[in-house]
């Protein structure tokens, strides 16, 4: 399996043993699912710059990719639709391959304006219903906003703020891995 992402997959500011990818993988094992998991989590990456790097970051044997991408293009002010544009070719590109995508949700900072906000947030279950992939609505869910789980920027999840990611994200990757062992 592959996580694309950007630095939240990455594990920006943290160590290697503390990002998104190896504590899932770690809290995977004790139930069952013996997964690899490989960080492609490049920070600053938009998702057009996820798209440039998708071939050689997504290898051949890759059986599933958790994606998670439009964080910084939402930081950015970037267009809600060419987020989405991209998101799509990825998507489209490993439905081809025959890869499961487990697509991870992203929200706008709410200081980017309703109509940004909706255009953007609107993406992802958009995305979903196009491809029939499993979702998790929002990657960040239970650490945004939370000063005692992220970095001194405040945008960046610590090392308890991956845990939390990682507990509330478990269940839906667990029943990803169910549904890429039955196929």
């Amino acid at each position: 399996m592959v996580a694309l992402g950007d630095s939240l997959t990455a594990g920006f500011g943290l160590a290697a043993e503390a990002s998104f990818p190896a504590v899932l993988e770690r809290e995977l094992a004790p139930r069952g699912k013996a997964v690899a998991i490989a960080n492609a989590g490049v920070s600053g990456d938009t998702a057009e710059n996820g798209l440039a790097r998708l071939d050689w970051s997504v290898p051949k044997d890759t059986q599933g990719v958790i994606l998670e991408l439009g964080a910084n293009d939402a930081l950015r002010g970037l267009k809600p639709k060419d987020c989405e544009a991209a998101l799509d070719q990825i998507v489209a590109r490993l439905k081809s391959r025959a890869i499961a995508v487990l697509l991870c949700g992203m929200k706008a900072p709410r200081n980017l304006g309703a109509e940004y906000v909706e255009a953007f947030d609107s993406i992802y279950p958009r995305l979903a219903a196009k491809y029939g992939l499993a979702l998790y609505p929002f990657f960040l869910d239970g650490v945004a906003g939370e000063p005692a789980l992220t970095l001194p920027d405040r945008l960046h999840p610590n090392a308890e703020g991956v845990r939390v990611i990682v507990g509330r994200i478990l269940p839906v990757v667990e029943s990803f891995i169910a549904s890429i062992e039955t196929h």
